[in-house]
């Protein structure tokens, strides 16, 4: 491979334009619920604002062998639970909560417990309205409850 002058303005810009797209979702109110020993699932709950219009398309993390979003809602006057297909809408500067007894999401196939006062990693799966995927790294903090001041969620600002 020869480098020409114009390599090094070509990385610049491929660098600021990553930069200019990690800036586009903003995660407030991160955190993962404790279990206890044999317990084999958990919700996640956060806040996601994406700045332009975005979908949360898939996540990960290494504590689970499945993560999806699902969703609770009431039919008739039963609450079910499902997996949402084809990823959750962001609607472009509009909050969207991920907390308990909504959108939220599931942990399931747990290979540890998940212990208060740790942080677990989550990997957030998003594509724009152009189809470019992208995706965030989160530390979620582990709670049994909501921390104060927050109706679903923890410490865990991040900015992608």
């Amino acid at each position: 491979m020869t480098l020409n002058r114009f390599t090094p303005i070509a990385l610049v810009l491929s660098l600021l334009s990553t930069a200019v797209w990690a800036q586009s979702v903003d995660v407030k109110a991160g955190w993962a619920r404790a279990t206890v020993q044999g317990q084999k699932a958990t919700g996640a709950f956060m806040t996601l604002t994406a700045k332009d219009a975005t979908r949360l398309v898939g996540i990960s993390s290494p504590v689970a062998g499945v993560a999806e979003v699902h969703e609770m809602k009431m039919d008739g006057d039963v609450m079910k639970m499902r997996a949402v297909e084809g990823g959750l809408d962001l609607p472009a500067g509009k909050a969207v909560e991920l907390k308990p007894g909504g959108y939220h999401v599931m942990l399931m196939d747990l290979k540890t417990p998940l212990k208060k006062d740790t942080t677990i990693p989550v990997t957030l799966l998003f594509k724009d309205a152009k189809g470019v995927a992208s995706k965030l790294e989160l530390k979620l903090p582990v709670s049994s409850t909501p921390p104060a001041g927050a109706s679903a969620g923890g410490h865990a600002d991040h900015k992608m």
